[in-house]
């Protein structure tokens, strides 16, 4: 609604969906969807198009939530085909496992501190997530280091990102949400309490028991590291062609993968960005992001 008030004298596409834009924008305050607005006006104006249409919209938000495109930055074609199966190998264990939420985009152009970006759209808001969501999202969060292992038979820098969140993810299902058959439901971390001589830390399990946390977040992690990589050996032939696409085309939104996961050839882009300048300088460490943590 609040969107629908700041593109009241701004002439839309067809194509134009509100509530894909509003998924996508959780949190903003009226003053950012005004801004939001204003941008996707000020990219359209730049092509030179009479109305806003949707991938303006969708440009417009990247930018805002994630920082203006670096077309500029020079990159081999060895590292953007890293990043692609990288990108590829989060996206195919998405769109594969039952509780995760859609795959909206894939891009391999770099934002901010990131070299590549997997986006997920719940189909609606979220105020508490269950075991099976957070099992999920450690496959995903997995699924990058192993697309680059098993295709690129490489290891990069860019899951140092993806092993962050996993860990602290899978350490809060244990010490914190009780979801633990193992340790049950007890919690299992140091608390901070406030004293009269200001704050304290408070041990609350012994080294015996920290020692068993550990080994039921490791198990955690690779439980979901073994399906990830399952996931990804079954469906060689999907990454292939989801990693092609990137490198072809840099972005692929939601039906194009649907056509990739369906073993269709994945129709072509709306609109074709400029192509990246490419070159032999090394570029920086892939840092995708998912769902939210």
């Amino acid at each position: 609604q609040i969107l629908k008030v700041h593109t009241k004298k701004v002439p839309l596409a067809d194509d134009v969906d509100m509530s894909v834009i509003a998924r996508g924008t959780p949190g903003f305050a009226g003053a950012d969807l005004a801004n939001l607005v204003n941008e996707a006006a000020l990219i359209a104006a730049r092509q030179n198009r009479k109305v806003v249409t949707q991938y303006d919209f969708e440009l417009a938000k990247d930018k805002v939530m994630m920082g203006v495109e670096r077309r500029s930055m020079v990159m081999t074609e060895e590292q953007k085909k890293v990043i692609a199966y990288h990108e590829a190998g989060h996206a195919l264990v998405a769109a594969l496992t039952p509780y995760a939420d859609p795959v909206h985009k894939v891009t391999i152009i770099p934002r901010g501190m990131a070299l590549g970006l997997t986006m997920q759209l719940p189909m609606d808001d979220k105020h508490c997530y269950d075991k099976e969501y957070l099992e999920a999202q450690l496959a995903i969060l997995m699924g990058g280091r192993i697309a680059e292992e098993i295709f690129m038979n490489t290891m990069s820098t860019g899951a140092s990102n993806d092993f962050e969140r996993a860990t602290k993810m899978a350490r809060a299902m244990v010490t914190r949400f009780g979801m633990s058959e193992t340790l049950g439901t007890m919690v299992y971390e140091d608390t901070d309490q406030d004293s009269y001589f200001g704050r304290m830390s408070a041990k609350t399990v012994s080294e015996a028991t920290q020692q068993k946390v550990d080994t039921e977040i490791r198990n955690i992690l690779d439980d979901q590291y073994a399906l990830s990589r399952s996931l990804l050996e079954r469906n060689r032939d999907k990454v292939e062609a989801m990693a092609k696409a990137l490198l072809e085309w840099e972005t692929i939104d939601a039906d194009q993968i649907n056509d990739i996961m369906a073993g269709r050839e994945p129709r072509p882009p709306k609109v074709v960005p400029a192509p990246r300048a490419s070159g032999d300088s090394s570029g920086g460490g892939v840092a995708p992001a998912t769902a939210p943590a």
